[in-house]
This record gives structure tokens, C-alpha cells and sequence, in this order.
């Protein structure tokens, strides 16, 4: 059998993003570091479930092989709170500052003050905090569903996060909220969700999570699969992802590039996924 027909697109992509950061910490913060050995733990189970699987591929071995992608992606996306400081310790917000307004001459987040509206603040929260719900329910619905599609989802989804999670650790960046939280005139005052929200973002953020901005990518990336292969899934998640798109910058959490960039690698990571397809149709 040749690897290279039984190892994943997002195996690679995601694999490497492990291995890049592991040389990186072994580099910066030593081997015996706890970041260090955390990257190289994940990269050893990685490897073994991949080659467990591929001596018994059973649908039993294989939602084992997949499932690691979940965990790792978590584990990594908080432990990048502390790993990504101790390989790039300057914060890049400047630079995607100087993009937006070299690309549309201002800030949207600032601009999008004139709109700033109690009700609309709420709203726009209740779009962003159900990105986690609305991420958990996709990967379980496909998860237990046919293996062939659980294959595609995951190809793509987790082809996008090794991507956006390398993003973060080569242009860390706080975001407008934070970095540009002295430009700001007007408060986002909302109700109940938007206390929740905010304080979710202020607990949960790792500090480098801007560019891209996964939540554009992920849910743009789940929409379009849901169009192709379970099309109910699009009409009922399609209002409140348009609000969570809007969301990123009215709520001040991303800046325009970030934006661009997240819906950019969405479209790389569907065009992977029909490779993939293609290639195993």
C-alpha cells in the first residue's frame, strides 16, 4: 500500500503544522520545555494512530485516526497561548493595521461606530458565541454519520486549521478590541448574550488567535460542505453565519484582512477536499 494513498491531505498539512512548531519550540525554549514535549506527545500519537489504522483499517480504527484531529486542534489552540509568545514574541497588530488601511484606507471596526446599537450588539453576539455550538454539532453530526464524508469533512476542516493555526504563530496579533481599544469612542453596550460573549472572548482568547480569522474560515468552510452534502444544514446555519461574518468586525474582534484571509483559506481548504475527492471517487 503506498503512503501517500493512505495518509489524508489534512494529515500532512496538520502534521506539518505540529512538526514546524515543535522544531521551533525545541529551538527557542529548549526540549525539555513543556510546550516542546506537549508538540512532540501529539506528534508520536498522531503517527501511532496513523499506522495503527493503516495495519487494521476497520471504521472503528478509522473514527479513532480522525478523532485525534479535534482533540490536538484544541490542545494546541489553547497551549498557543504560551507557545507562540516564546516563538514570536512580537504582536504583528501594526502590521495588519497598516494593511487595512493601505487596502481601504481605515479601520471597519471604527468606522462600523456610526451603527453601534444595543440591539445590534446583541445580535451580533448571539451570532458569535454560537460558533463553538454550531462547530461541536457539525464534527459530531458528520462524525457519526458515513465514514467517506466524515474523510471529506475532515480533510477540509482540519486542512484549514493546521493552516490557521500556523497563522497564528507567524502574525500574532491581539485584535482591534484590544489593540486599538484607545481609538474607540463609542462602548458595545448590548443584554444578557453580549456579557456572555465578551467574557468568553476575554477568558477564552489565547492572544494570538486574529489572522486568519478561523471563525470566518471554519464557518464558511462547514457552510459550503453542508451545500454539497446536506443541503437542510445550509438553509438553517446560512442567516446566523452572514451575522457572524458581520460580527467579526462590528464586535471589534478582527481586522479586514483577517477577514479576507479567513474566507480565502476556506477556499483553499473546499478545493482540497474536491481533490481528495476526485481522487477517491
Amino acid at each position: 500500500m503506498k503512503i501517500g494513498l493512505t495518509i489524508l491531505p489534512h494529515e500532512w498539512i496538520f502534521g506539518g503544522y505540529l512538526l514546524s512548531m515543535w522544531l521551533r519550540l525545541s529551538s527557542g525554549t529548549g526540549l525539555g520545555s513543556r510546550d516542546t514535549l506537549l508538540y512532540l506527545a501529539l506528534i508520536v500519537a498522531n503517527v501511532a494512530l496513523i499506522v495503527h489504522c493503516m495495519r487494521n483499517g476497520s471504521t472503528r480504527n478509522w473514527r479513532l485516526r480522525l478523532l485525534f484531529y479535534p482533540i490536538a486542534m484544541n490542545v494546541c489552540y489553547m497551549v498557543s497561548r504560551t507557545a507562540v509568545p516564546a516563538i514570536h514574541p512580537v504582536l504583528e497588530d501594526a502590521r495588519l493595521q497598516s494593511i487595512d488601511r493601505a487596502m481601504i484606507g481605515t479601520n471597519l471596526s471604527i468606522r462600523a461606530q456610526a451603527i453601534v446599537h444595543p440591539a445590534l450588539t446583541e445580535v451580533f453576539s448571539i451570532c458569535y458565541i454560537l460558533f463553538i455550538p454550531a462547530l461541536l454539532a457539525g464534527m459530531i453530526y458528520y462524525f457519526v454519520g458515513d465514514l467517506e464524508v466524515l474523510k471529506r469533512f475532515f480533510t477540509g476542516l482540519f486542512t484549514l486549521y493546521g493552516i490557521g493555526l500556523f497563522g497564528y504563530s507567524v502574525v500574532p496579533a491581539l485584535g482591534p478590541w484590544l489593540a486599538m481599544s484607545d481609538e474607540f469612542t463609542v462602548p458595545l453596550r448590548g443584554w444578557l448574550i453580549t456579557g456572555w460573549n465578551a467574557e468568553m472572548v476575554r477568558t477564552g482568547s489565547n492572544r494570538v488567535d486574529v489572522f486568519p480569522s478561523l471563525h470566518c474560515a471554519v464557518s464558511s468552510f462547514i457552510l459550503a460542505f453542508d451545500y454539497r452534502h446536506r443541503r437542510w444544514r445550509f438553509w438553517v446555519h446560512l442567516v446566523p453565519c452572514v451575522g457572524l461574518w458581520i460580527s467579526t468586525i462590528y464586535l471589534r474582534y478582527h481586522y479586514c484582512i483577517d477577514v479576507l484571509c479567513g474566507f480565502a483559506l476556506s477556499a483553499v481548504s473546499l478545493w482540497v477536499v474536491h481533490l481528495y475527492s476526485r481522487r477517491h471517487s
